[in-house]
């Protein structure tokens, strides 16, 4: 779990054509977590809602891609309970007589699970999304490269009704040569679950293309009780023990500054006028 601080900041970093920036700010006023709730169409929101926090980066053309907390919650499921536990009618019964309270408890996905994947940027100039074969080298990540910018941002956090934790946090470290983000959601069950959904984005310097790679990984409870239990809260260690259940990879084609769109440089025969 992370540690929440109260101070708001927001550092941009800027490497070549382009800028990394990320904003951590304090959590959603409970008057605008109702109007968000409405808006999306979900009974509750989750206790700890980060809205105005984002990792963004961009190219001075103004495309690239971000991660923010509300764009992470539209792709909650918010018909159907996904989770049906005993748990989860006590968890959804406090939440009503609390907050955004409705005649009818309307189902959704109390865990908030969530396979968002980040949000393009751009107008004029779009990123253009394709499947692909090709992997991130993990073990070119693994060499010994000086990190000359590291960020890591929280999106939301709640714990359940404790009964768990539900949870999504991204971070960044860019190098001399290439950047690295892993979004990661984060959900435990308690005696029921685990689930991670972790998108992966990679950059190299002089490539005209991003890889992104979406994982699922995902056990009961039951199927891991040969895990230390201590590794349950612990996602960087339980990630390793857990099934891959689906798995992603888009490289994310960076566009080309088409003619059109560039000035026209007048040209002068004789020299300027």
């Amino acid at each position: 779990m992370m540690l929440h601080g109260f101070k708001s900041s927001k550092q941009d970093f800027t490497f070549g054509s382009w800028k990394v920036t990320a904003a951590k700010n304090h959590i959603m006023k409970s008057k605008d977590i109702e109007r968000l709730a409405d808006e999306l169409n979900m009974p509750s929101l989750p206790e700890m809602l980060y809205g105005d926090n984002v990792l963004r980066i961009q190219h001075t053309d103004h495309y690239g891609i971000e991660f923010n907390a509300i764009d992470a919650l539209k792709k909650v499921n918010n018909m159907e309970d996904t989770v049906k536990v005993a748990c989860a009618q006590e968890w959804q019964e406090s939440r009503a007589e609390s907050e955004h309270a409705q005649e009818v408890l309307k189902p959704f996905d109390w865990t908030f699970t969530t396979d968002y994947r980040g949000t393009l940027l751009g107008e004029e100039l779009q990123i253009k999304v394709t499947n692909t074969e090709e992997r991130i080298d993990i073990e070119k990540l693994k060499a010994r490269e000086h990190i000359m910018f590291f960020e890591e941002v929280l999106l939301f956090e709640d714990e359940l009704h404790d009964h768990g934790v539900s949870m999504i946090s991204v971070k960044i470290r860019v190098m001399p040569s290439s950047f690295f983000l892993l979004q990661r959601f984060f959900l435990r069950v308690d005696g029921v679950l685990i689930r991670i959904n972790d998108t992966r984005v990679y950059y190299e310097d002089g490539k005209d293309y991003m890889l992104r790679e979406f994982s699922t990984r995902e056990n009961t409870i039951t199927e891991l009780k040969n895990i230390p239990a201590a590794f349950y809260t612990d996602p960087n260690e339980i990630a390793q023990h857990l099934t891959l259940r689906v798995t992603k990879c888009e490289k994310l084609e960076l566009p080309v500054m088409h003619p059109e769109l560039v000035s026209p440089i007048p040209q002068y025969p004789n020299g300027p006028l």
